[in-house]
């Protein structure tokens, strides 16, 4: 997989994150992935500003010997994924290459240029720290929990939920013969994961939960497309769950699975009270 980031002039923004990211998949030992940078706007052959050499050297990244390229037809050709900086610059790449897959970087980068060491500093953070989220998301696998993950399960509980599960009851679950948990993982980090129970022909999800800093990358998305797969060839009728009636994001997702709604418990939830909406999803 080949990575191309793209910015402007190719002289700060994409540069330093070119550098960075090739730090954190040697750090994270990443085989079978490469990147390098251009610019939409870009002179070829010009120097990283010196301000952005810095930023990215206080970070552990050595782009001093970069030079500017131009977006070319020869650079979509070698590229798997481009990664922007901002909207327009992947409206361009879209414009001329409208089967590309392109995406943003954490929804936007503002350009440095002409800013100050401070305001540098604070680009080159915030581009790395969008970049181990990317190096995560790449890496990403989902498979059955096991005892190490019970700690991972239990951090993303705290964060995501008012009443959360104890370590104790989610490792609980890995003796119970019901229970059908699976976990997103990038190497030993939960990601998110997604609790199922399944009797008599019926499964039934307990929780789904995503850490806060991995949402909007369809990881909830994921995680219910393999426990429905999972339950199905099971031979589960149906998969159900409850949802608090405000968390309006999830149940649009639930519905945008085949979801439907069948009732309403009420107070169902605690830390508020809520009533919690019934749906489910026929297996067919």
């Amino acid at each position: 997989m080949h990575i191309t980031f793209v910015c402007t002039g190719n002289t700060c923004r994409s540069p330093m994150a070119e550098g960075i990211f090739k730090k954190i998949i040697s750090e994270k030992n990443i085989d079978g992935v490469t990147c390098s940078s251009c610019g939409i706007y870009a002179f070829a052959g010009d120097c990283a500003t010196s301000e952005a050499v810095k930023a990215a050297g206080d970070l552990g990244a050595d782009i001093s010997a970069h030079r500017s390229r131009a977006f070319t037809p020869y650079i979509i050709e070698e590229t798997d994924l481009f990664v922007c900086m901002t909207e327009s610059h992947a409206a361009a790449i879209k414009s001329v290459a409208p089967e590309a897959r392109v995406i943003v970087l954490g929804g936007g980068i503002a350009d440095p240029y002409a800013g100050n060491s401070e305001i540098y500093s604070a680009c080159g953070a915030e581009i790395q720290y969008h970049l181990e989220i990317l190096s995560d998301l790449i890496i990403m696998k989902i498979a059955p929990f096991s005892e190490p993950d019970v700690n991972g399960i239990a951090l993303v509980e705290n964060e995501c939920f008012s009443a959360p599960w104890s370590e104790e009851s989610i490792r609980a679950e890995l003796n119970n013969e019901n229970a059908h948990f699976l976990v997103a993982k990038a190497g030993d980090k939960v990601m998110g994961y997604i609790g199922v129970h399944e009797v008599a022909g019926e499964a039934y999800i307990a929780n789904v939960a995503v850490s806060e800093k991995y949402r909007r990358f369809k990881i909830a998305s994921a995680l219910l497309a393999q426990a429905e797969s999972g339950a199905r060839e099971r031979n589960c009728e149906f998969i159900s769950l409850e949802v608090r009636k405000s968390n309006v994001p999830a149940i649009s997702l639930y519905e945008k699975r085949g979801y439907t709604v069948k009732g309403e418990r009420k107070n169902f939830y605690s830390n508020p009270t809520e009533n919690g909406i019934i749906m489910t999803l026929d297996l067919g």
